[in-house]
């Protein structure tokens, strides 16, 4: 860029100074705290670049080679790499990569073989799953005719003769597996047989672990689903964005439902952006950061487990654990309040058969992708245990949280952050 050029167009330091500090003062946030947000991750500076790139510039309605624009040759380039890299990360049939989020991914998934009142069933919300396999105050719940499976409560894990008796009774029409707070591992292949005999389309969610299935520290879904849908973020450290995965017999239905089904133009830049990252999990190191994700959690739930933290089902078998704080005599929401005044960054969550209320429940969720994508390991979890046990025996004492804080600060230089500027 000429001077004349950049002295037209200064960027955002010179034309909107206020959010340019937001933006730094979130940067160093980043890089200055644990974040144990079981959804969220560090992506890389390339994936940032193609998410700013100039393809926010360009309006592309339809798919490659098919559009309803002009000047679509790099567009359907750039769609088609995507797609490819998604192909043989996942070993699927065919592949969309223009779902906006993964909400409207599973929306999509009702479109195409559903009619408004059919039955579908999956998690129930307070027992890990998530809003858009039919809870009531999602669009999914109110359109269609809802119907859930939970976990035991002597184990907090899935009953899958629950799931197989519940499947018979209702016929559900599509069956949901996957959520948003389960810790173990899913039997993909169990639901797969439960949906055939009920004669069910079977859907497999894994929004949340679709890092640690490209990776292989998870089984895949893909072989046993009918679809795949999953955010393109979280463990599978790219962005914010959706992508569809299914059988070739369903790849119409999905792209019809898709475009023009649900939505528009689909957002080019972020399209580029996935394409970087499934091209980072192709990479022999990836499989690396994926095994070490669930080694940290495991060893991080340990941790807890020692000090006397009660974990839903026992521990974890994936990137997150979900923690009941009852014996603590401590909600969940104070909890991660003052965890976060002392840099540790969490959520509350429910807990299965929580007797509190969802805004103010009896848990606290936690992952590891994001501090596995700095580079901390095992002994690193040990220490984040020992600093969450310090804060919750002592949520008030504000001169304990600055000492937490810092120390956390100071860990946190020795492993800076993927993508970022400050604290590199």
């Amino acid at each position: 860029m000429t001077s004349d050029a950049a002295d037209r167009d200064p960027g955002i330091a010179v034309t909107d100074p206020e959010l340019a500090a937001m933006l730094l003062a979130e940067e160093r946030r980043e890089a200055e705290v644990i974040r144990l947000i079981a959804s969220e991750n560090y992506v890389s500076r390339a994936v940032r670049e193609a998410s700013a790139s100039v393809l926010t510039n360009k309006y592309s309605e339809g798919y490659a080679g098919k559009r309803y624009y002009e000047g679509q040759q790099i567009i359907d380039q750039v769609e088609r790499l995507a797609i490819d890299r998604a192909r043989r990360l996942f070993h699927a049939e065919h592949v969309n990569v223009q779902p906006y989020s993964g909400s409207p991914a599973n929306l999509a998934v009702y479109l195409a073989f559903l009619a408004p009142g059919d039955t579908v069933m999956g998690m129930a919300l307070p027992h890990g799953g998530h809003l858009t396999h039919g809870w009531s105050v999602s669009i999914t719940g109110k359109f269609f005719r809802s119907v859930q499976y939970g976990v035991r409560r002597d184990t907090g894990r899935l009953d899958l003769d629950e799931v197989r008796d519940v499947a018979r009774r209702e016929r559900p029409k599509l069956l949901f597996a996957g959520g948003t707070a389960i810790p173990r591992a899913i039997d993909f292949a169990a639901f797969a047989e439960i949906a055939r005999e009920v004669g069910a389309i079977f859907v497999a969610d894994i929004a949340h672990i679709a890092g640690l299935v490209a990776g292989g520290a998870h089984a895949s879904p893909v072989p046993h689903a009918d679809v795949v849908s999953t955010t393109t973020h979280k463990t599978l450290r790219g962005p914010r964005g959706g992508m569809l995965l299914c059988r070739s017999a369903h790849a119409q239905a999905i792209d019809r439902a898709v475009f023009p089904g649900l939505q528009g133009g689909p957002h080019n830049h972020t399209t580029a952006a996935i394409a970087v990252a499934l091209g980072e999990a192709l990479r022999p190191d990836f499989s690396s950061y994926a095994h070490q994700i669930v080694a940290n959690a495991k060893a991080l739930a340990a941790g807890l487990l020692e000090r006397g933290y009660d974990l839903v089902s026992g521990g974890t078998d994936n990137h997150l654990i979900l923690v009941d704080l009852t014996r603590q005599g401590l909600p969940g929401k104070p909890a991660a309040k003052a965890l976060d005044r002392a840099g540790i960054e969490l959520n509350y969550n429910t807990v299965p058969f929580d007797p509190r209320k969802p805004f103010d429940p009896s848990g606290i969720r936690l992952g590891t992708p994001a501090v596995t994508s700095r580079g901390m390991c095992e002994p690193e979890m040990a220490r984040i245990a020992d600093w969450i046990d310090q804060v919750l025996r002592a949520p008030d004492d504000e001169a304990l949280a600055l000492r937490v804080a810092g120390e956390i600060r100071e860990t946190c230089r020795a492993f800076p952050a993927p993508g970022l500027r400050v604290g590199a």
